[in-house]
């Protein structure tokens, strides 16, 4: 949603933040009315109420049609997210990561500034699992997932 609002209005801009909104809720509310699986990433601060409560309104969005929301948190050290925020994927799948010095800058600050990880034992809802990726591939993510949640694996996939 925001690599595809700030192509259209700008970074950080009325419009953007208006659009990215709207998108946002468009793709949630479209996965519910068509009970489609879902995996959407987001920065969350979890010093802000306003993050927390955005969380929580969507975790009752859908369960309130009988779905399921699993809030799945992943952690790394700086290093590793630094790293991993100018690989060829990111910056092929994210055109907002090409400014790499603002991508990096953008990065380190929004750290500084937010707690980027809940505290020990703080639990977002009731199905919260965090997990430290830092020296984890993402099949490996996607594994530990599956198993806390007892999901079962979408055979469509291939490896």
């Amino acid at each position: 949603s925001i690599e595809v609002s700030d192509k259209i209005f700008g970074r950080g801009t009325p419009a953007q933040k208006e659009l990215n909104k709207i998108i946002r809720k468009g793709a949630f509310e479209t996965a519910i009315k068509y009970n489609i699986d879902m995996i959407f990433t987001i920065v969350t601060a979890f010093d802000s109420p306003e993050d927390i409560e955005y969380l929580n309104n969507l975790r009752i969005m859908f369960e309130a049609t009988g779905g399921q929301f699993y809030f799945v948190e992943l952690e790394a050290d700086v290093k590793t997210r630094l790293e991993r925020n100018v690989t060829p994927h990111r910056l092929q799948s994210k055109f907002t990561k090409n400014d790499v010095e603002r991508s990096q800058k953008d990065l380190l600050e929004t750290m500084e500034k937010y707690r980027l990880n809940s505290n020990h034992g703080e639990l977002i809802c009731p199905n919260h699992v965090k997990i430290n990726n830092t020296n984890l591939e993402p099949d490996e993510v996607a594994e530990q997932v599956i198993n806390y949640f007892q999901l079962q694996k979408n055979q469509s996939i291939k490896k």
